[in-house]
């Protein structure tokens, strides 16, 4: 287990390629799509629950990327190259925000796009506050996180449980981002 998540290149898949067996799975599906190749130019980054592997039947692969001036150019290229894919849909999600959902091999993929940095995006930050719970906490943790997910939690919602957290989930989570490693020890 790695002890904080600084030591990962989450930009870097290859961890996909030895994980569990989804996260196998979706390092094939990244690799044959050719998404992030395709995409590289938006900085896109694997984000949500399928890095960490706390991820459900039902999760989707999250990838998240930076568009500069206007969404023209990434939406080219995802209806150009995945527009044929299962259920493929564009939806608003803000001013400046758009989601790009379809279904490959029986997974979902999300691309969420915006204007943000990927690196200071909410899903981003949500990934490095998750790796580090993760490992200070261990795998009994990881596992709770699972179960509270399979009986209907969200996985902000299921780390705030667990921590014993109030107050709106997602701004709690970001809350505790700056905590000491003792600080979050203590939450326990």
């Amino acid at each position: 287990m790695e002890s904080n998540n600084e030591e990962r290149n989450w930009k870097d898949i290859s961890y996909l390629k030895e994980g569990n067996a989804r996260q196998q799975k979706v390092y094939r599906i990244l690799k044959e799509t050719e998404i992030l190749e395709h995409l590289k130019d938006y900085s896109p980054i694997v984000v949500g629950t399928i890095p960490l592997g706390i991820d459900i039947p039902s999760s989707d692969l999250d990838i998240v990327c930076q568009f500069d001036q206007n969404k023209e150019g990434i939406e080219k290229i995802l209806v150009d190259y995945y527009g044929d894919f299962d259920h493929f849909k564009i939806t608003q999600m803000g001013q400046n925000a758009y989601a790009y959902n379809f279904w490959l091999d029986s997974c979902e993929i999300e691309v969420y796009a915006s204007k943000v940095p990927t690196e200071c995006s909410n899903s981003y930050r949500h990934l490095l506050i998750g790796s580090r719970l993760i490992a200070l906490y261990g795998d009994s943790f990881k596992e709770k996180v699972i179960q509270l997910k399979k009986a209907g939690y969200r996985t902000e919602r299921a780390f705030s449980k667990l921590l014993n957290l109030h107050g709106e989930i997602y701004e709690t989570i970001f809350v505790i981002e700056d905590y000491s490693d003792e600080e979050l020890l203590s939450l326990r």
